[in-house]
């Protein structure tokens, strides 16, 4: 299976910048999307942003222009990159994976990380 750990999560004040890291680990044939989300308490997990193993990105209306994406397929590794943050960012935010777990299959899994805390202070 796959493992997601995040790291980069912390306090920052409004206008302030923090950069989401994720290192996957573990066993599997490919990894597809990948993605981070956020959740606050009593809400639903959003997408913030989420990228192919092409590059294809998909953002959320609220990342756009502030929130950059990015991975690197060899270091397995994914960013984000949070610029501009406002006090309505503050969620906590987790990685996800969807993979292949081996050449034989077609369906795909998605692993979850357990997610990193972003708190921006107005």
């Amino acid at each position: 299976q796959v493992q997601l750990v995040e790291s980069g999560g912390g306090l920052v004040q409004a206008g302030g910048s923090l950069r989401l890291s994720c290192a996957v680990s573990g066993r599997f044939f490919r990894i597809n999307t990948m993605g981070w989300y956020r959740q606050t308490p009593g809400k639903q997990r959003e997408l913030v942003a989420s990228i192919t193993s092409f590059g294809l990105i998909t953002s959320a209306d609220s990342a756009e222009g502030r929130f950059t994406i990015s991975r690197d397929n060899v270091q397995k590794m994914v960013w984000l990159q949070m610029n501009s943050l406002k006090s309505e960012d503050t969620a906590v935010y987790y990685c996800a994976a969807d993979f292949v777990a081996s050449a034989w299959q077609r369906t795909e899994t998605r692993s979850w990380g357990q997610g990193t805390q972003v708190t921006v202070s107005a």
